[in-house]
């Protein structure tokens, strides 16, 4: 069995088909993405996971459990955290007291050596740790998101366009980090991220979402040389930006 997979998942808002029959199956220590469009479905995805949407159809399995009905609380309980595409910190808690919001549902005893973690991660969390969150820069609020998904010791983290507004630097940064937590610690994520490039690159498997529906996959790397993935994602000044070129 895999560690985590979809099984004919759907979702229906009202006529719309949001997410068609979308399969998957990935395994632990993997970072597997899945881009697409705007409106492609991929948040819907997300939301089913953590229980924000009940499924129309279908079942989402997470370690040989069906999890497709569990409620959102115990979602968390079994290890899965996420992080959202607007990013959502306590903003009149600081830094310390967002993280230990993240901390909530995880062994107390663990807390100064998750702490520890956090913060090697991302430094900057431990300048700003008695700085109200929503004064945060968008970066800053974004590794704040990362490190109070990560407090609850998950299995499987669930990230939504975490990339998405920061500069240059910002972005590598996260995506650094998303490759230390995979690589040394053997965290198994979910990625959803509209920078095709960076995401499929470190990618063990990567899925294209088109209208609700998975059109392709394969190996992240292997993806992006394709011709098609290229010309809708790639082309021109994103993939020389990426890249780092001028």
């Amino acid at each position: 069995m895999s560690f985590f997979a979809a099984d004919n998942l759907g979702m229906n808002f009202g006529g719309i088909r949001a997410v068609d029959g979308v399969s998957f199956a990935v395994e632990r220590g993997q970072v597997f993405t899945i881009i697409g469009p705007n409106g492609a479905g991929k948040t819907t995805i997300f939301n089913l996971v953590s229980r924000i949407y009940d499924a129309s159809g279908g079942r989402l399995l997470f370690r040989d459990e069906d999890i497709t009905r569990v409620p959102p609380h115990e979602i968390a309980r079994r290890g899965i955290a996420r992080t959202f595409q607007v990013v959502r910190a306590f903003p009149r808690m600081t830094v310390l007291e967002n993280l230990q919001m993240g901390a909530s549902v995880a062994d107390v005893a663990h807390f100064e050596e998750d702490l520890a973690r956090v913060f090697q991660l991302f430094p900057r969390l431990r300048e700003r740790l008695h700085q109200r969150g929503g004064t945060l820069s968008g970066g800053e609020q974004q590794m704040l998101a990362i490190g109070r998904a990560l407090m609850s010791r998950p299995r499987l983290l669930l990230l939504d366009e975490p990339s998405l507004g920061l500069a240059p630097l910002l972005v590598h940064q996260i995506f650094s980090a998303i490759r230390e937590l995979n690589g040394r610690d053997n965290l198994t994520v979910f990625l959803v991220e509209q920078n095709a490039f960076h995401a499929l690159k470190l990618a063990h498997r990567g899925y294209v979402m088109i209208n609700g529906q998975i059109t392709l996959s394969g190996i992240g790397r292997e993806l992006l040389k394709r011709p098609e993935i290229r010309a809708a994602y790639l082309e021109g000044s994103r993939i020389d930006q990426a890249q780092g070129k001028t």
